[in-house]
């Protein structure tokens, strides 16, 4: 479904991504793992066609995904409603002055058919209907957050792109989108740098380095007994305490640290 072929991109001089090379298929759950700067978010959006790579190909379907290729207008249509991104604050994607004004907002865009209905069903399964004549401003975080994914789930996409969606979730909110996102029938890539996270939104892994460039691709679960892979991506930190004659180590997250 997703190909990424030896792709780099640059903010200026700066790089962010460095010679990526990876490929998704359908139905899998891919987490991108990378402290903050690593270039995790900037992947998402050059998948979801908001960058472009400098160096090297994005194909989607096989299709090579190009600025040129996103102003064709039948082409962008199908590709926007396949494809979509959850940003990691709510706030930059609501502007509408309802909920439902907010769900149904891409449906109309796209002239598509049914959009009360869809709307309310995506309200429910989100538990938001009760919401729908509100203003999205006036929400908690959390109901932000499914407010933008009920925005984004309403089109049926077959790529869900999340960028740190538990980033301003409390635990209860948290534990609720894990569990949805497990029974979600789509392809979904999400990003995170909260290690502890990772086995439970996904059981395959990504991980960026502070370098910008991929350095592992395979199981989380092997990921998780890697401590040296683990260490040079700076998601774990080892701190040594010298008691007698021997030392303990403790390992967190980088979240613990940011």
């Amino acid at each position: 479904m997703v190909e990424i072929r030896n792709l780099s991109y640059y903010y200026g001089k700066k790089p962010a991504l460095k010679n990526i090379s990876f490929s998704v298929k359908k139905g899998e759950k891919v987490v991108v793992l990378g402290i903050n700067g690593s270039g995790k978010s900037t992947l998402l959006k050059i998948i979801d066609g908001l960058l472009f790579p400098e160096e090297g190909e994005y194909l989607y379907k096989g299709e090579k995904i190009t600025e040129k290729k996103l102003k064709d207008r039948d082409f962008a249509k199908k590709f926007r409603k396949e494809v979509v991104l959850l940003f990691q604050s709510p706030d930059s994607m609501i502007f509408n002055p309802t909920v439902y004004d907010e769900i149904a907002f891409s449906l109309r865009q796209l002239e598509e058919k049914n959009i009360d209905e869809k709307v309310k069903y995506w309200a429910e399964k989100l538990g938001i209907i009760d919401l729908l004549d509100r203003s999205p401003f006036e929400l908690s975080g959390g109901e932000k957050q499914k407010v933008c994914l009920a925005s984004l789930l309403v089109l049926e996409p077959q790529l869900l792109l999340l960028d740190e969606p538990t980033a301003n979730l409390d635990p209860r909110s948290t534990g609720w989108l894990i569990d949805f996102l497990q029974q979600l029938d789509t392809t979904v890539i999400t990003t995170t740098h909260n290690l502890g996270l990772a086995s439970e939104l996904g059981e395959r892994s990504l991980v960026l380095s502070e370098n910008h460039e991929l350095v592992y691709d395979g199981s989380i679960e092997n990921l998780l007994k890697d401590r040296e892979k683990l260490v040079k991506a700076n998601l774990i930190h080892i701190h040594r305490h010298k008691h007698g004659s021997f030392y303990h180590f403790h390992y967190h997250t980088h979240e613990d640290y940011s």
